[in-house]
């Protein structure tokens, strides 16, 4: 966490700077970061027997790693460090959140524990909405920065604007098959486990409100044409739909009731 800290604060000084070298600098900060992280992730995979994902806390540390492994991947392939100035603080406060949960806070109902992967798809699926949510913000930036003709550092060091609106786009192609089979497979679970399909708590009221919302993203971005700007505005909302959820997952398991 704190070396996603110091990362994070250098990325940030670096879109301020026109000097390449801080992002040498963050970059290595993250590295460590992922490095260390990875091997937690590890120890405790062996310790557990299975990938650690089945509490909240478990589950947000795996959203952060893989974000911050997905940044590296595309900093190593494309060269695009200023995409960690966004990425990075992402990663950095999803561990915040997990650190201040209750310690004791199981973040999923009985159904997601019997079946880890559903866990497992359904947060690489939030990866990659979150990624397409951060192309969405860097893409209204930039877009309102050209507009206003400020053509300052952070304008050079944002990538054009056809980037962002692919990286939007792909994200949610990548996104939106794993959240299918995530839901798909909690509810196979729950009929195993429950009875039934679905038992209709906000939780999953939420998660299908947000594939419905993604569905019709997609569906307008291949057939209608959804381009640039609207898809990036839209992407931010579903992206808050998303949060919702987990909230909404924290909260009803800190009430008397949430085990029940």
């Amino acid at each position: 966490m704190v070396l996603y800290f110091l990362g994070t604060i250098v990325f940030l000084i670096y879109l301020l700077r026109r000097s390449e070298f801080l992002s040498k600098w963050a970059s290595a900060f993250a590295w460590l970061g992922f490095l260390s992280h990875t091997a937690a992730l590890l120890a405790k995979s062996v310790s557990l027997g299975q990938i650690p994902i089945m509490t909240f806390q478990e589950a947000m540390s795996f959203f952060a790693w893989t974000l911050v492994l997905v940044f590296l991947s595309v900093a190593l392939k494309r060269g695009l460090h200023v995409l960690g100035a966004f990425i990075l603080p992402l990663a950095f406060l999803s561990l915040i959140s997990a650190s201040i949960a209750p310690t004791g806070t199981q973040g999923f109902q009985p159904v997601f524990e019997t079946v880890w992967v559903h866990v497992t798809l359904s947060m690489l699926g939030t990866v990659g909405f979150a990624v397409a949510f951060v192309a969405g913000i860097m893409y209204l930036m930039q877009d309102r920065m050209l507009k206003s003709k400020q053509f300052n550092t952070l304008y050079v060091k944002l990538p054009p604007l056809d980037f962002l609106d692919s990286l939007n786009q792909r994200s949610i192609l990548l996104g939106f098959p794993f959240l299918t089979l995530g839901i798909l497979t909690g509810s196979l679970s729950a009929h195993v486990t429950l009875g039934s399909y679905m038992s209709w708590n906000p939780e999953q009221v939420w998660a299908l409100v947000t594939w419905i919302f993604y569905f019709a993203v997609l569906l307008g971005r291949v057939t209608v044409g959804w381009r640039a700007k609207k898809a990036a505005y839209l992407t931010i909302v579903g992206f808050a739909a998303v949060i919702l959820t987990f909230v909404g997952v924290v909260l009803k398991n800190q009430s008397p009731l949430g085990t029940l």
